[in-house]
């Protein structure tokens, strides 16, 4: 190997993949594109051992912060855009499909399964506004689909989701729905509110460091699937509220905002009607 001098170290440390062990095509591409841009942003800002050992230290504390109800590295990922970055890679669109964007740090996995039109409402708040959710899910060439699996989940009007606030039922504000025969989905929740993501810990270190603000605009959340279509985790995100040109991680689509319109005379405050289309996997033939 010979010395490792600052010219050569990346080139060394590139070169000793594979040396001992065997890894695939896709491992060598990831490791040397990590390793090169890592040490040229550890040139670019020259950085100093101490700085070095202070980046430890927090990582080794965002992995002691993450637990069943905080995943850290996701926040993390969501606070320096990186997570939305993954999901534009990851879910272009091709086509008819509905725009994804991230799933952030707050699903719950497996929420009561609901009857249409029924409410995800279990603890009430001073001030909410309710609001009737509906729409149609489609195919990306605009059939309906039936069976669809949607869970849905949001803040309360405290800005707070349930498995952070002790105070709220478990799975408030949390569902899932199935399609009918039409494609239509339908429920019931509240007005979702700006909220700040967790400034505490590590990711409010990051956020302070970066000069930026914790708050993400009024949303509800979706998670649509269906076998035979690629899986679509979205975000209905309010046209009245704050924080739609500045998220805090950067989740926000034009084609993912939807007027709650007033509607005094019906049994809920509010209506937003918001469709999806899922797109279609490609089925492989065997050659």
């Amino acid at each position: 190997m010979g010395t490792v001098t600052l010219e050569n170290i990346t080139d060394v440390v590139i070169g000793s993949l594979g040396q001992n062990g065997e890894i695939t095509t896709r491992q060598r591409e990831i490791m040397t594109s990590l390793i090169t841009h890592l040490h040229g942003f550890c040139k670019d800002v020259n950085l100093q051992i101490d700085e070095f050992l202070a980046a430890c230290d927090y990582l080794a504390r965002a992995g002691q912060t993450t637990d069943d109800k905080r995943q850290e590295f996701i926040l993390l990922g969501d606070i320096l855009g990186v997570e939305v970055l993954v999901d534009m890679l990851s879910n272009p669109v091709t086509g008819g499909e509905s725009t994804s964007t991230v799933l952030g740090p707050f699903y719950r996995d497996n929420p009561t399964v609901l009857p249409a039109g029924a409410s995800t409402v279990q603890k009430h708040f001073d001030g909410e506004e309710s609001v009737l959710v509906e729409g149609v899910i489609t195919d990306d060439l605009g059939e309906p689909l039936e069976g669809v699996l949607i869970d849905v989940w949001e803040d309360a009007p405290n800005g707070l989701y349930e498995n952070h606030d002790p105070d709220q039922p478990d799975f408030n504000l949390r569902g899932r729905f199935k399609t009918d025969a039409k494609g239509r989905y339908s429920f019931v929740a509240l007005r979702p509110v700006p909220y700040p993501i967790p400034e505490d810990e590590t990711a409010g270190e990051l956020l302070r460091f970066m000069g930026h603000h914790p708050y993400r605009p009024g949303h509800i959340h979706f998670m649509i699937q269906k076998p035979g279509y690629r899986s679509l985790i979205s975000q209905i995100f309010d046209s009245s509220s704050e924080y739609l040109d500045n998220d805090s991680v950067f989740a926000v689509k034009d084609d993912l905002i939807a007027e709650f319109v007033p509607t005094p005379d019906a049994a809920q405050d509010l209506h937003v009607q918001f469709d999806f289309a899922l797109k279609r996997e490609k089925v492989l033939v065997d050659a």
